[in-house]
């Protein structure tokens, strides 16, 4: 993924000076990064656009309490990730309405309909999958295979130890594969095809 480091000072800058412009270029920057994150973590779309919603807002509010400008990326990832915390505590609602598919949040171009056919299937089963998850494990496998973040940036961001991470990583793997599997086989005679 690439790096922004100029980009992002210049932004912070901005914001420290109360540019209403720098606020609309962080958000084209990293509202589709946030909103991925985020709809991950939560599993609604609505939800996921509120918390990064929420997440730019105390940005902009708070541009002051960010130390290391260079650190843009994380510092946002981190309060994206503590909106969903606390909009996953707070959901007494959210079983009530169970969605008959998940949304897909990227349009992506394929070669062929068979092709895209084929990967709406599996990025289907895999975004259910991950939404079956415990939050704790759904977080960390967000955070490291979508966001790229290392297990170190990880511990920081959950306030954890590394090697809790790296638990939950390896837990939450294991958790996937197994509803995977487990979907494969239901799916062989073709009761389960689309």
């Amino acid at each position: 993924m690439c790096r922004r480091g100029g980009a992002d000072l210049d932004v912070v800058r901005r914001l420290l000076e109360r540019d209403e412009l720098a606020l609309q270029a962080l958000m084209a920057q990293y509202g589709d990064e946030l909103q991925r994150t985020a709809f991950l973590l939560v599993k609604d779309r609505q939800a996921a656009e509120e918390a990064v919603m929420d997440t730019f807002i105390q940005a902009y509010r708070k541009i002051h309490q960010l130390k290391e400008p260079d650190k843009l990326r994380g510092w946002l990832l981190r309060i994206v990730v503590n909106r969903c915390r606390m909009k996953m505590r707070t959901w007494s609602w959210r079983n009530l309405f169970p969605s008959a598919s998940i949304e897909r949040m990227i349009e992506e171009t394929e070669p062929g309909p068979e092709n895209l056919l084929l990967a709406e299937w599996r990025n289907q089963r895999l975004s259910e999958a991950i939404h079956r998850l415990d939050y704790r494990y759904r977080e960390v496998i967000t955070l490291y295979y979508y966001n790229e973040l290392s297990v170190l940036e990880i511990a920081e961001h959950v306030k954890s130890n590394e090697n809790t991470v790296k638990a939950r990583l390896a837990r939450g793997r294991m958790r996937l594969r197994q509803m995977l599997e487990e979907e494969g086989d239901g799916d062989e005679d073709g009761a389960g095809a689309l």
